[in-house]
């Protein structure tokens, strides 16, 4: 027999180094974006001693309308939740998600330094665009708050 004629036996081993640098790679991307996922606005709540509200349905969040410290109004859906709204569009962008969901919640998340006038005016043009019941949104009471 010739060196030629010599037939190679079919290796077995599956080499599994490039699937552990795609796993790095893609760990890597999950632990740079994850931080960029988190949507909103920076609002500083005010403390309430209230029990929380049981989500209804855990598909469909609900709408929640944040007011800043100036006074802009700020909705959670769209494409650009973090861009102000004018209450005109802030009424047709709610009249619209309620026109397809009208049993979708309607929260508001106000910061405590807005004046309540503000906060009036904005319930106003969420009720005159359907939402019938509007919630608030606060952060848990502290221990030393509750003794006040």
């Amino acid at each position: 027999m010739a060196q030629g004629s010599r037939r190679r036996r079919p290796m077995s081993e599956i080499n599994v180094v490039p699937y552990i640098d795609v796993m790095l790679v893609l760990l890597i991307i999950f632990m740079v974006t994850a931080p960029l996922l988190t949507q909103g606005v920076k609002v500083d709540l005010p403390q309430a001693s209230a029990e929380p509200v049981a989500a209804n349905d855990p598909q469909t969040p609900p709408l929640v309308v944040s007011i800043d410290r100036s006074g802009q109004i700020f909705l959670n859906r769209g494409a650009t939740p973090e861009a102000p709204l004018v209450e005109a569009v802030l009424r047709s962008t709610v009249a619209a998600e309620l026109a397809r969901n009208p049993s979708l919640p309607v929260l508001v998340k106000g910061d405590r330094a807005v004046p309540y006038g503000r906060v009036i005016e904005t319930i106003a043009a969420l009720q005159a665009a359907g939402a019938a019941r509007v919630g608030f949104l606060t952060e848990p009471a502290t221990v030393d708050d509750a003794r006040r």
